[in-house]
C-alpha cells in the first residue's frame, strides 16, 4: 500500500491520508451515463456545508462541496440556497461557468454535471464508480470545449460541452503519475496544470499538446490563475507562491509571510488574492515577488475566494460560507 494525499484542485486538499493500491492505475473512462447515481439531498443550511469550490455565473454565485451540495447566492453571499436538482450526491470540487447559465462541476468517482440554467438544476454527463479516480478540477474555454483533471494523471476533453469526455495523453515522466490538482487557462489559448512535485503542466496551443514546466520547487501545488497581464501565478503547500512572466518558461518564488497550503487564487487587474488553510489569505501585485498575508482569528480551513464589490471577498471553507467586508470585516 502506498499513501496519496488526496489534493482537491481549485479548492481544499485534505489533511487526511488516504491509501490506494500500489497497482497500475486504471485507464480513464469515456462518458458513462447508465451507471447508478444517488441525487443529492436536500440540506436545511447548504451555505453551512462544507464547500470546496466557488464560481461566477453571471452576478450569481454557486459553490460546490460534500454530498453533492450546489449552493446559490443572489445577493453577493448574504443568502444561500440549495439547487434544485443535482444527480449525484458525491463531493463536488470544482465548479466553473463560461457565462450566466452553462456552467460545470466535477467531483469524486470522477462525475461531471452539467447545467443550462444557471445552476437551478444539474445533468450528470460523466461518472465512473469502478476506480477511486476522482477529479479534482474542470475548465471551459467555450461552451463546446473543455477539460478536467484529477487523480493519477488523469486529464479530460471535451468539443461537444462535455455530452462526450476522452482521455488525454498525458507526457511521461522518470517517476509514477502526478496528480493533476488545478486546470486554468488565458485568453491566448494556453492552458496550465498546477500539479505535483513542483511541476506545471503546458499546453501554449490550446490543449493539443503538452509539456512538463519545472519551478524549481519540489512539493505540490494546488491552484494557479493567469493575470491580464499574462502573469501565471500557481500556488501550493505551506504557502508557497511562484510565478512567471513568460508563460512558464522561467518561474520566481513569490515570498510571503503565510504557511498554510494555498487552495485558491483570484486576479483582479494586476492584483491577486489567494487563500489558505488554518485562515490564511494573502494579498499581492503580480509584478512584485513579495506578498502580504493575515491569519483569521478562527483559523478556517479556507478553500475558496472570490471578489465582492467594495472589496468584500466570499469566501468558502470546510465549515462553509464566510464573507469579509472590504476592511476585513465579517459579516
Amino acid at each position: 500500500m502506498k499513501l496519496i494525499q488526496i489534493a482537491v484542485a481549485g479548492a481544499l486538499v485534505t489533511s487526511v491520508l488516504a491509501p490506494f493500491a500500489q497497482a497500475a492505475p486504471a485507464e480513464p473512462k469515456t462518458a458513462a451515463l447508465g451507471l447508478q447515481a444517488e441525487p443529492a439531498m436536500s440540506w436545511p443550511g447548504p451555505s453551512g456545508m462544507m464547500l470546496l469550490a466557488v464560481a461566477n455565473a453571471g452576478p450569481r454565485l454557486i459553490a460546490v462541496g460534500e454530498h453533492g451540495v450546489v449552493a446559490l447566492s443572489d445577493d453577493n453571499g448574504k443568502s444561500f440556497r440549495q439547487a434544485k436538482s443535482v444527480p449525484v450526491s458525491g463531493t463536488l470540487t470544482s465548479v466553473e461557468f463560461v457565462d450566466a447559465l452553462h456552467g460545470w462541476a466535477a467531483g469524486h468517482e470522477g462525475a461531471i454535471i452539467a447545467t443550462e440554467d444557471g445552476g437551478e438544476t444539474w445533468a450528470l454527463q460523466r461518472l465512473d464508480t469502478k476506480v477511486d479516480q476522482p477529479l479534482f478540477s474542470i475548465h471551459f474555454t467555450s461552451a463546446s470545449e473543455g477539460w478536467a483533471c484529477g487523480l493519477w494523471s488523469l486529464l479530460l476533453h471535451t468539443e461537444d460541452g462535455g455530452k462526450t469526455w476522452s482521455a488525454v495523453d498525458v507526457p511521461s515522466t522518470d517517476d509514477e503519475e502526478r496528480n493533476l490538482s488545478h486546470i486554468f487557462g488565458g485568453k491566448d489559448g494556453s492552458i496550465y496544470i498546477a500539479a505535483e512535485q513542483g511541476s506545471v503542466l503546458r499546453s501554449k496551443d490550446g490543449g493539443k499538446s503538452w509539456v512538463w514546466t519545472q519551478t524549481g520547487y519540489q512539493g505540490s501545488f494546488w491552484t494557479g490563475q493567469i493575470a491580464a497581464d499574462g502573469t501565471v501565478i500557481v500556488g501550493g503547500l505551506r504557502g508557497n507562491i511562484f510565478r512567471s512572466r513568460d508563460g512558464g518558461d522561467t518561474w520566481q518564488q513569490v515570498n510571503s509571510p503565510a504557511k498554510g497550503s494555498i487552495t485558491d487564487i483570484v486576479v483582479d487587474g494586476g492584483n491577486f488574492t489567494a487563500v489558505a488553510l488554518d485562515g490564511w489569505v494573502i494579498t499581492g501585485q503580480t509584478s512584485a515577488l513579495h506578498s502580504d498575508a493575515r491569519q483569521r482569528t478562527e483559523r478556517d480551513s479556507l478553500t475558496g475566494v472570490r471578489l465582492l464589490p467594495r472589496g468584500a471577498l466570499l469566501l468558502t471553507s470546510t465549515s462553509g460560507v464566510l464573507v469579509e467586508e472590504g476592511n476585513g470585516g465579517k459579516r
